[in-house]
C-alpha cells in the first residue's frame, strides 16, 4: 500500500474505518482480494506471496506501505509482503510481533508496518522508527513516518474528517476517498531520492505513471466493534475487478 487513512477507535460504531490505495508496477502480477485457504482475506503478490493489507477472522489486521528513500533502495533477500502474512496468520499481540520484526528489519528495503488486534493498534517502520501504539483518533500514512505532513497525507485525513463529520460511511462512500489525481506544488513535495518530475507525478493522491505504474486498487474498511469485519475493493490493473467480504467475528 501506498497511501492508507483511518480512523482508529474513534468511532461509536467501528474501531476501525479506513481506506487505502496500492500503487505498484502494472507488470508485477497480483490476485485480487480473497479468502485464502489460511483463512485470511486479502490480496496477494503473486511475485513473492505477500501481500500489502488483509484481515484474520480471529480478529486480526495488517497493512504495509514501503518507505521511500530510493538512494538506499537495493535487492534485499526477504519481501516486505510477508510481513502482513506473518501477523495475521500467527498468534502473537501486537506488540510482540512487532518487536519480532524489529530485529529482523535490516533484511528487508524500509516499510511501515501497522498491525492490530483486539483494542490495540501499533506501527513500525524499520528506517529508524520506534514501534508506536496507534492513538484514537484520524491518521494517514504513505511512503514516510504515520501523519508525516505530505501534501496527500494531510489531504486524506481531511477528507476522512469531513466524511466521518457529515455521516456514517458506507464501503463506496470509503472507495470515493482518494481518488485525487491533483499533484502538489513543487515547493511542498519531499525529498525521497526522484526526480523533480516524478516526485511530482506521485504526490497525487490516485497515482499515473505513464503506461508502468499507478494506482491498482483502493480498500474500504469498516471494522466493527462487535469483531465484524467489513471489507471491499475495487482493483483497476489488469482489469476492473470488485471484490467484497463481510467476516463475522469468531
Amino acid at each position: 500500500m501506498c497511501l492508507i487513512s483511518f480512523n482508529w477507535q474513534q468511532h461509536p460504531e467501528y474501531k476501525l474505518v479506513l481506506t487505502a490505495n496500492r500503487d505498484e508496477f502494472y507488470e508485477r502480477p497480483s490476485k485480487a482480494l480473497h479468502r485464502w485457504d489460511s483463512g485470511i482475506y486479502a490480496g496477494k503478490d503473486l511475485k513473492e506471496g505477500g501481500t500489502w493489507l488483509g484481515f484474520h477472522p480471529d480478529g486480526r489486521f495488517a497493512a504495509l506501505t514501503n518507505f521511500r528513500d530510493i538512494a538506499n533502495e537495493k535487492p534485499r533477500e526477504r519481501s516486505r509482503g510477508e510481513l502482513v502474512t506473518g501477523f495475521l496468520n500467527g498468534k502473537k499481540t501486537p506488540l510482540d510481533y512487532l518487536h519480532e520484526v524489529a530485529t529482523v528489519g535490516s533484511s528487508y528495503n524500509g516499510f511501515n508496518l501497522l498491525v492490530a488486534s483486539g483494542e490495540e493498534m501499533y506501527v513500525y517502520s524499520n528506517y529508524g522508527g520506534d514501534i508506536l501504539q496507534v492513538p484514537p483518533g484520524v491518521h494517514a500514512i504513505s511512503n514516510a513516518y504515520l501523519d508525516s505532513p505530505w501534501p496527500k497525507v494531510i489531504q486524506a485525513k481531511n477528507q476522512l474528517v469531513s466524511l466521518l463529520d457529515r455521516k456514517n460511511p458506507e464501503l463506496d462512500d470509503l472507495l470515493g476517498l482518494l481518488q485525487s489525481r491533483e499533484t502538489a506544488p513543487e515547493s511542498e513535495l519531499p525529498e525521497t531520492g526522484l526526480s523533480v518530475e516524478l516526485e511530482k507525478a506521485v504526490s497525487a493522491q490516485f497515482i499515473c505513471v505513464g503506461d508502468y505504474y499507478g494506482t491498482v486498487n483502493t480498500t474500504a474498511v469498516r471494522w466493527h466493534h462487535d469483531g465484524t469485519m467489513g471489507i471491499k475493493e475495487i482493483r483497476t490493473v489488469p482489469l476492473k475487478e470488485i471484490s467484497e467480504f463481510t467476516i463475522p467475528p469468531k
